[in-house]
């Protein structure tokens, strides 16, 4: 396991174009669940695409351990908003297809039994296996691409506003999943997680970095020791975090209103 280190990154989508992310620097070590947090729009998405690989840095680099990374790889999995299951492809087709990929020398009853169990582990039945995506709530969608990510088993999971579509219940739900499935790998896989729900990433993170708005860069950041960490039943009612959550929403505003200005 390796540290990520993201150095003078700037990103445009044309060259010479309006800059998205501006001189974003950090140092993430391995293991930690992070979660970027910010407004809509400030450039969260594109700083987990080009942690992906799928873009490429206008400026700067990201670089796991000593490798820059040039392109997409599967050693980080990647759990879209929309679920990114091919929707002619069974569930089970679908996580069997990315296994397949990662793992091409393991037969294919071994890649089924690895599918198949990482369904039992996000609560789903077996006759999932052989349902197409049209056939599933978008609960269960999003349970299917969580497993397929976790079957490939990735050091690191990027993780795009996953739950943003799912009702609250729902939500709360796969949030306990990926704490859960997080904390009992061994070794943690490290995770960036994109939200602009200050709560969410409270009751996730144990490090939060907000972005600020386009031209975005990190205003700040705050650290949430283990021992400390929130839990769904009391973090409306532990002060530090109390007082944690205002600084995060206040930083927040503070830059809105500035930019409005």
């Amino acid at each position: 396991m390796k540290y990520i280190t993201i150095s003078n990154l700037s990103f445009s989508y044309e060259e010479g174009g309006r800059l998205i992310l501006k001189d974003i620097n950090t140092e993430v070590k391995a293991g930690e669940f992070i979660c970027i947090l910010g407004q809509s729009g400030c450039g969260k998405s594109t700083l987990l695409r080009l942690l992906a690989g799928l873009e490429k840095p206008t400026e700067g680099e990201i670089r796991i351990g000593e490798q820059k990374i040039e392109g997409a790889s599967l050693e980080r999995g990647v759990v879209f908003q929309d679920y990114g299951l091919f929707p002619w492809m069974t569930a089970g087709e679908n996580i069997m297809l990315a296994l397949k990929q990662r793992f091409p020398e393991r037969s294919k009853q071994e890649l089924k039994d690895i599918a198949l169990n990482m369904l039992k582990e996000v609560g789903l039945k077996e006759t999932v296996y052989k349902m197409l995506p049209k056939e599933l709530s978008g609960g269960m969608k999003q349970r299917c691409a969580i497993a397929q990510a976790f079957s490939m088993n990735p050091p690191i999971l990027l993780m795009d506003e996953p739950f943003g579509a799912l009702d609250a219940v729902t939500r709360a739900r796969l949030q306990d999943l990926i704490l859960k499935l997080w904390a009992q790998d061994n070794p943690k896989k490290t995770v960036f997680f994109v939200t602009h729900d200050v709560d969410e990433a409270m009751l996730l993170a144990n490090r939060i970095l907000v972005l600020g708005q386009s031209p975005s860069n990190i205003i700040y950041e705050c650290v949430i020791p283990e021992d400390r960490r929130p839990t769904r039943e009391n973090q409306f009612e532990n002060l530090e975090m109390l007082k944690m959550r205002t600084e995060l929403i206040r930083q927040i505003n503070r830059d809105v209103a500035k930019h409005i200005e």
